[in-house]
């Protein structure tokens, strides 16, 4: 039991404190307290929640749930709802929306009392002869976008187990059986990760320990289909509309080649079966977070009706599909925990998100979800932005893997100098720095498909976690390739400097360079945001109504003054467009005249010059000689 305790000498007499007490103010010293959650003990839990659903609620978006949990015996005990998510890097369980709850045993009303630290956890005391207690409550979910992901609609609804379940404290999760029973609409399909009988609208779904029942979540809803991709594979999509479920057979076939080369890439399926859940909503928030035996994918409309306008967002599947590999089956050993209270150390998520970020990439390539080209566009656009991004100087990459706990993914106003979570895309950047590396040293025999092998190729079909530490990844690649992997590793985590890591592309036959005309990848990704991207052509982006959402710390534009929430009024005396400014800064390139805007923030306008004379630059990758290089080696299909 984790014990935190002051001394009691702290309070040994009202003299002794007020002798301590500077300039006679009032001094108080800490009051002792003592944790009595009780820690995880790995031995089997004493019997099988029931834990009942009802989802029906939809047009207030109201989970209800009355959940029982055998006891052994009389006296304290404590409810626990999860806190420490996996996927979501920090303690972002949404206990805010419990409500309503209300326990019995033996058809009487006990009552609970919330622990005074750890406010995740109930405190009950269990009466003589009672078998069970009987939890009620519901979970309110968000109903506008700032209460949070908005998870019921009336078309359909994402239920994740670990919002409308609370759990006993004192034992590994994996030790806890649990039985749920979800009642949706009428007339409505769900999919999952775990089987069910179904009668009606009622799912009663296989019993599973509370460990894996989180980690499977529901996708359901009023309009669906299921494509069976593989024999153990399966893509279960549901819309706003029936007409977004118009898939043709060469968008299947995409998503058939993707688990295909998934499978060659890591020589092993960690899955008994697995299923992709897409919602394609513009009502439904969107996500993507990985699970062992599925993962949750949240995209707008469009995903296949205007799938040849670009590549929208079909980097997600491939990224969360390689999770199932890398993050789930194998874990850093300090990210894994016994329950959802112990905290989590994020130390190896380069590993578990930079290599899962790598692996995306040149998964969505090998498949054709995405092309070779606009792949190695958005590549592109990847490296430049981190070789625009200053805040390198300060704050190294090791460090960043700090930062789902420290700003919770909050929005931030200066993310080019604060950093975010650039363990992601930085992280990708070093692991594409290994292929090459490994590629250079072993004369093209060895590529980071022999380290995906050897580190995730392990224990075919198991679904459990197979942990690692940092040692563990040196000693793999090690294995593949001999080198001194270690001081590598450690410099680019470590390091401080100007510009990003880059030597991964030149190394596999290509550079960065910047054109003034834009990719057709990066223009989708302009019309899709809703956006003019300046970051390399004066350090701004432009949002709706020319707002800016965006700008880099120590540029031009940041040198003029523009902030987050400033909104361009106009552009060399005309009202603002997206077209006015793009010309205008192109035509500063010629006439090295700054260029003149209006803006406002607030009710105050000022005018303002924008000194950039280098024209619209968009990021491309440019090879290196010719023939076959490294880089079109690891993108090409198994």
């Amino acid at each position: 039991m984790i014990r935190l305790a002051f001394a009691s000498v702290l309070l040994a007499s009202a003299a002794v404190v007020t002798a301590q007490v500077p300039n006679g103010n009032s001094a108080p010293q800490p009051v002792p307290f003592t944790t009595t959650i009780p820690d995880p003990v790995d031995q089997p839990y004493p019997g099988t929640i029931a834990l009942n659903v009802d989802a029906t609620d939809v047009a207030r978006g109201i989970f209800r749930v009355n959940e029982t949990i055998p006891v052994a015996k009389a006296g304290p005990m404590t409810l626990l709802y999860p806190a420490w998510l996996p996927g979501n890097h920090a303690a972002r369980g949404q206990i805010e929306k419990l409500a309503g709850l209300v326990i019995k045993a033996n058809g009487r009303t006990i009552p609970w009392t919330r622990d005074p630290v750890d406010v995740y956890a109930f405190h009950i005391d269990v009466p003589a002869g009672a078998s069970a207690i009987e939890a009620s409550f519901q979970f309110i979910s968000a109903t506008k976008a700032d209460q949070g992901r908005i998870t019921m609609t009336p078309e359909m609804l994402s239920l994740q187990p670990n919002s409308v379940s609370l759990y006993p404290a004192g034992y590994f999760t994996r030790q806890i059986p649990v039985k749920m029973t979800v009642k949706y609409p009428a007339g409505w399909t769900a999919s999952g990760a775990i089987p069910a009988k179904v009668s009606g609208s009622t799912y009663s779904y296989d019993r599973a320990n509370y460990e894996v029942l989180v980690d499977s979540p529901i996708l359901a809803g009023r309009y669906g289909k299921t494509w069976q991709l593989t024999p153990r594979v399966s893509l279960a999509v549901y819309a706003d509309t029936p007409d977004e479920l118009a898939a043709t057979p060469a968008q299947i076939d995409a998503h058939k080649r993707l688990v295909e080369q998934s499978a060659k890439a890591f020589a092993s399926q960690h899955y008994d079966k697995y299923t992709f859940l897409l919602s394609i909503s513009d009502n439904l928030g969107g996500i993507g977070l990985e699970h062992h035996r599925s993962s949750e994918n949240g995209v707008t409309p469009g995903y296949f009706t205007k799938w040849e306008e670009g590549p929208g967002r079909r980097n997600l599947l491939p990224h969360e599909f390689s999770h199932s590999w890398n993050g789930k089956f194998r874990r850093g050993a300090d990210s894994w925990t016994p329950d959802f209270r112990t905290p989590m150390r994020n130390s190896l998520l380069w590993v578990y998100e930079g290599q899962t970020q790598f692996w995306g990439y040149v998964l969505q390539a090998r498949s054709g979800m995405v092309s070779k080209q606009d792949t190695l566009d958005q590549l592109a656009a990847i490296a430049a932005l981190y070789d625009s991004q200053p805040a390198r100087q300060w704050r190294d990459l090791i460090d960043t893997t700090n930062d789902p706990i420290i700003s919770a993914r909050r929005p931030k106003g200066w993310t080019s100098w604060q950093r975010s979570e650039d363990y992601y895309n930085e992280g990708l950047l070093v692991w594409l720095e290994v292929d090459s590396t490994l590629r250079q040293l072993s004369g093209g025999k060895k590529s980071i498909d022999d380290f995906a092998k050897a580190f995730f190729g392990v224990r075919d079909g198991d679904w459990g976690d197979l942990t690692y530490t940092f040692d563990d990844v040196v000693a793999t690649l090690n294995a593949v390739q001999p080198h001194d992997w270690r001081t590598l590793l450690t410099q680019r985590l470590t390091e401080h400097g100007k510009g990003a890591p880059l030597s991964g592309f030149e190394r596999n036959g290509y550079r960065l360079v910047y054109t003034a005309d834009a990719p057709p990848s990066f223009r989708h990704g302009e019309k899709t945001r809703k956006v003019a991207d300046l970051t390399y052509s004066g350090g701004f982006v432009v949002g709706a109504g020319g707002e800016i959402t965006s700008v880099t710390w120590g540029s031009p534009a940041f040198d003029a003054g523009l902030t987050l929430g400033t909104t361009i009024v106009s552009v060399g005396g005309m009202a603002y467009s997206d077209d006015r400014l793009k010309a205008a800064i192109a035509a500063a390139k010629d006439s090295k005249t700054p260029v003149q805007m209006w803006v406002k923030k607030g009710e105050r306008y000022r005018q303002v010059s924008l000194d950039w004379q280098g024209g619209l630059r968009y990021p491309r990758l440019e090879k290196i000689g010719t023939g076959e290089a490294g880089l079109d080696r690891l993108l090409a299909p198994r």
